[in-house]
C-alpha cells in the first residue's frame, strides 16, 4: 500500500529544502561582491581573483562528486546542520587569515560544505512530481534570499568593514538559514513507496540525449560564470559607488528570483529551441548595455538584463536534462555540471581581463549562450 505526503507537508518540504539550498547557493550568488572585496582588501590582481573563485568550485565539485555515494545513507536534518556549521564557520575562518594559501584552503572548504546543500536541495526535490516547477520554486526563494543580503552588504558592510565584515556577516546568514533543518525531512519522501532514488552506480550508462543535455548546460555555464565572476569589477571600472553597487546586486537577484518563478509558471509549455533562442536574444541585449555602459543605470541595466535571461537559461537546461532521462539520475549531476563550470569559467575569466579589457569576457560569455542556442536549433528545429 502506498502514502503520498499531503500537499502542505510537500509546500514545507519546498520550502525547507529551497532555504537549504540557499547555503549551496549563497558562495556563488554572492561571488563577484566577495571577489571584489577580496581583491581590494589583499591587493589582488584579476587572475588571482579568478583563481580563487575557481578553487572555490574545486571544493565545490569535490562534494558534488561524493554527495550521490552517501547522501541517501545519512540523516538529512543532521547532515544540514554539519553543512551549515562547515560553511558559517569557513567564511567566518576566511575573515581572520592574512595569507593567500589559507584564503586558497578556506575557499576550498566553503565550496565543499556548501555543495552538500546544493546536492541536498535537489535530492529532496527530485522526489516531487512536477520537477519544473519544484526546481524553479527553489532558486526563486534562493534568489529572494540573496537579494536581501545583497541590498546590504556592498552599502553598509564591506564599504566599511571590508571582507572580514562581509564573510562575517555571510557566516550569520548561513547560521539563520541552517535552521531550516528542523523542517527538513529525515529521508526520501518515497521510502514509503519503495521508490526511492538508489545512489548511481560508477559508469552507470545515461542515455546520449542527457550527456548532450549536460554539455551543453557546461557550455552555457562557463562563460556565463565568467562574466559573473567579475561584474563587480566592470562596475567598478565605471566607478560605480557601493550603494549604487549593492542595489545594482540586490535587485540583479531580485530580478533572478522573478525569472526563476516566471520558469516555474511557464512549466513544460516552452520547447527547447524556443527556450534556447529566447535566452540568447535576451542575454546578448544584456551584454551589448554592458558593453557600451559608462554610467550607473547604463551598467544596472546590462547586469539585470543579463541575470533575468541568465536564470531562466539554467532552469530550462536543468529542465531539458530532467526530460532527457527519465531515470532521475541525470539531474542529480547538475550540481557537478555546476561545480566544473564554476572552476573553469573564473578562471578563464581572469585570463581574459588580465589587461583590464573587460571586451573579451563578454564576447566569452555571448559565445557560451550561442552555441547550445546553435547546437538545439541543428538537432531540433522548430
Amino acid at each position: 500500500m502506498t502514502s503520498s505526503p499531503s500537499n502542505r507537508v510537500l509546500l514545507v518540504f519546498i520550502l525547507s529544502a529551497s532555504l537549504a539550498s540557499t547555503i549551496g547557493g549563497l558562495p556563488f550568488n554572492v561571488l563577484p561582491v566577495m571577489l571584489g572585496s577580496l581583491a581590494d582588501s589583499f591587493a589582488l590582481d584579476a587572475k588571482t581573483t579568478g583563481l580563487i573563485g575557481s578553487i572555490c568550485f574545486a571544493g565545490y565539485l569535490v562534494g558534488t562528486l561524493g554527495a550521490p555515494f552517501w547522501m541517501n545513507r545519512v540523516n538529512w536534518r543532521l547532515l544540514t546542520i554539519v553543512s551549515a556549521v562547515g560553511t558559517a564557520g569557513s567564511f567566518a575562518l576566511s575573515s581572520q587569515v592574512s595569507t593567500l594559501e589559507w584564503l586558497f584552503v578556506v575557499w576550498a572548504l566553503i565550496g565543499f560544505f556548501a555543495s552538500t546543500m546544493t546536492c541536498l536541495g535537489m535530492r529532496i526535490l527530485s522526489d516531487l512530481p512536477d520537477k519544473v516547477r519544484a526546481f524553479g520554486t527553489r532558486q526563486g526563494v534562493e534568489l529572494s534570499v540573496t537579494a536581501a543580503v545583497l541590498f546590504a552588504l556592498p552599502p553598509l558592510i564591506i564599504s566599511q568593514f571590508k571582507y572580514p565584515g562581509a564573510a562575517l556577516s555571510l557566516a550569520a546568514v548561513v547560521a539563520i538559514l541552517g535552521l531550516s533543518a528542523f523542517w527538513i525531512p529525515t529521508g526520501s519522501l518515497l521510502k514509503e513507496e519503495g521508490a526511492s532514488h538508489g545512489a548511481p552506480a560508477i559508469g552507470a550508462y545515461l542515455p546520449n540525449a542527457a550527456w548532450r543535455s549536460l554539455a551543453l548546460f557546461f557550455i552555457f555555464l562557463v562563460g556565463n560564470i565568467g562574466l559573473w565572476a567579475f561584474l563587480e569589477r566592470i562596475g567598478s571600472s565605471l566607478r560605480i559607488a557601493p550603494a549604487e553597487m549593492g542595489t545594482v546586486f540586490a535587485v540583479l537577484k531580485l530580478l533572478g528570483g522573478v525569472a526563476a518563478f516566471f520558469t516555474a509558471a511557464v512549466g513544460e509549455r516552452v520547447g527547447p529551441t524556443r527556450a534556447a533562442w529566447w535566452v540568447m536574444g535576451a542575454v546578448s541585449l544584456g551584454l551589448v548595455l554592458l558593453h557600451t555602459a559608462s554610467a550607473f543605470m547604463s551598467f544596472a541595466l546590462g547586469a539585470w538584463m543579463w541575470e533575468f535571461a541568465f536564470t531562466c537559461g539554467c532552469v530550462f537546461h536543468a529542465a531539458s536534462i530532467a526530460r532527457s532521462d527519465p531515470s532521475g539520475r541525470a539531474v542529480m549531476l547538475v550540481p557537478a555540471i555546476f561545480a566544473l563550470s564554476s572552476m573553469a569559467g573564473p578562471g578563464l575569466a581572469g585570463q581574459i581581463v588580465a589587461d583590464g579589457n573587460y571586451l573579451g569576457l563578454l564576447g566569452f560569455a555571448l559565445g557560451s549562450t550561442l552555441l547550445p542556442a546553435l547546437v538545439n536549433f541543428i538537432r531540433r528545429p522548430a
